[in-house]
């Protein structure tokens, strides 16, 4: 398939969703609410649950599936309430020593004036903060769309995966388009320009692996268990030091991409 076609596969409304994520994977879920700051943000869905018996906090991005749950989810874009509740709860994990499993698919942080009124920039800047520092095992997840910092806000963790027809990128194709050549009409140009799917990244090293979606689940259940595993080898330190390195690459990457492939700007 082209980058467009995962791109439009990614956003599929019939995709599985976080709350069926926490229903096939995990087992006596108890959803917590709200950041103590501010309101309750519905784009945010997280709490604590068992994982094969093992406690754990596991969150991710709700976009709904009916127009009612797209407008109550914000269309599955976090405003600075919800950041600043998935911080709480993985806080709150790290307190309790639970490792921390997120699942990533959203457009975005959402970009209104009221959210960047009450810190929507500060409330994702002190995520990717303090999650670098986390002292707890951490794997995220992309299970659908994964852009921008609204993506990355929940996504700093030792182990990211990403489902085989996810996208994972700085911004959405259309977006970049309008960006780069003033028109939005060649997003499938962009899309293929952009590197955004799960076998591009996964040759980037951007990405720990690729999980296959013929019985997603089940595949999910062992991706995990098999990080898990890997992951309680290692220290309070050595999961932080794990964690840094990983993004120091990512950025070291990047620019080593840039300065390959150049892009005629029209």
């Amino acid at each position: 398939m082209s980058a467009i076609e995962k791109v439009l596969i990614a956003r599929d409304k019939d995709r599985p969703k976080i709350t069926d994520y926490v229903d096939n994977l995990f087992t006596d879920f108890f959803e917590q609410k709200g950041d103590f700051l501010g309101k309750e943000d519905g784009s945010i869905y997280g709490g604590i649950a068992l994982f094969h018996g093992r406690p754990v906090t596991v969150l991710g991005h709700r976009k709904g599936r009916t127009v009612e749950e797209n407008m109550a989810c914000n269309f599955g874009m976090p405003g600075p309430e919800g950041y600043r509740k998935a911080l709480r709860l993985m806080k709150q994990a790290e307190k309790f020593s639970r490792p921390i499993i997120t699942f990533v698919d959203t457009p975005g942080a959402y970009p209104g004036l009221e959210a960047e009124m009450y810190g929507q920039a500060q409330a994702i800047a002190a995520n990717l903060a303090e999650m670098s520092a986390l002292k707890v095992p951490v794997i995220s997840i992309v299970t659908g769309e994964g852009s921008s910092g609204g993506a990355l806000g929940i996504a700093v963790a030792n182990k990211v995966y990403m489902l085989e027809n996810a996208i994972y990128s700085v911004l959405s194709p259309e977006g970049f388009a309008s960006i780069l050549w003033h028109d939005s009409a060649r997003r499938d140009e962009a899309a293929e320009v952009m590197k955004l799917t799960a076998k591009d990244l996964y040759e980037f090293g951007v990405i720990d692996g690729i999980i296959k979606e013929a019985d997603v689940f089940k595949a999910i259940d062992k991706q995990i268990s098999s990080a898990l595993k890997e992951l309680d080898k290692l220290s309070a330190d050595e999961l932080k030091v794990d964690r840094y390195e990983k993004f120091r690459y990512f950025d070291e990457a990047r620019v080593n991409a840039s300065s390959v492939e150049e892009m005629e700007v029209v």
